[in-house]
Order: structure tokens, then C-alpha cells, then sequence
């Protein structure tokens, strides 16, 4: 039976904690992206960014990325930022939706008692 609060530790080779990093090191690619695409904590992968710096991680040869994953983890980030762009959009959109539709409301109901003066 396993103890609460015991997790399994996963063990990671020195090959592709190097593509991991090579990988996130792409320009317009996020560690967040890269971190999910392997099923890793971001933190994971910005420490092992770090120990590849210091020296502690050593890639025995130099990780060639695949053109495809490289263009494929572009194409997201383009995407991710263009799917912003739109949710903004419609969001600014609604509020200008409500604020006529809010003025309509009270131009209408002033004008409702035909301009009499009621006493």
C-alpha cells in the first residue's frame, strides 16, 4: 500500500533533458509549451535550462531538432498569440454590444410618455 504524500520520481536521461532545453530555447517558443508537449513541470525544465548553463547537464552530442517539431511548436505560439488577439477583440466587442444597447434602453424610456408633462 502506498503512503500518502509519496509520489512517483520519474528519471529523466542526460539526451533528452538536452533536447528539452534545446527545444524551449527556440525563438517565439514558450517553456510553458515545450514543459506541456512532454509532460513536464515548467520548473523542471527551467532548472534543467539552468543546469545546462552551469555545466551540471552535459549533452553528449549536439541535439539536432526535427524541422517539423521546431515549425510545428512556431505555428502554436503564432496561434496562441493570434487566438489572443481575437479573444480581446471579442470581448471589446460585447462591452460595446451592452453600453449601446444600455443607451437605447434609457433614450427609450424617456421618450415613452410622448413628450407630456406629467405632474
Amino acid at each position: 500500500m502506498a503512503r500518502p504524500g509519496l509520489r512517483k520520481t520519474y528519471r529523466y536521461s542526460e539526451e533528452f533533458k538536452a533536447g528539452a532545453v534545446t527545444l524551449s530555447s527556440l525563438p517565439d517558443v514558450r517553456i510553458q509549451d515545450v514543459a506541456e508537449a512532454l509532460d513536464i513541470h515548467p520548473f523542471m525544465l527551467s532548472r534543467w535550462r539552468k543546469e545546462l548553463r552551469e555545466g551540471v547537464i552535459v549533452a553528449k552530442k549536439k541535439i539536432k531538432l526535427d524541422e517539423g517539431t521546431a515549425a510545428e511548436l512556431k505555428r502554436l505560439r503564432k496561434l496562441e498569440r493570434e487566438h489572443a488577439i481575437l479573444k480581446m477583440e471579442h470581448d471589446l466587442l460585447k462591452k460595446a454590444i451592452r453600453f449601446t444597447s444600455a443607451r437605447r434602453k434609457k433614450s427609450s424610456s424617456s421618450s415613452t410618455n410622448g413628450g407630456e408633462n406629467i405632474r
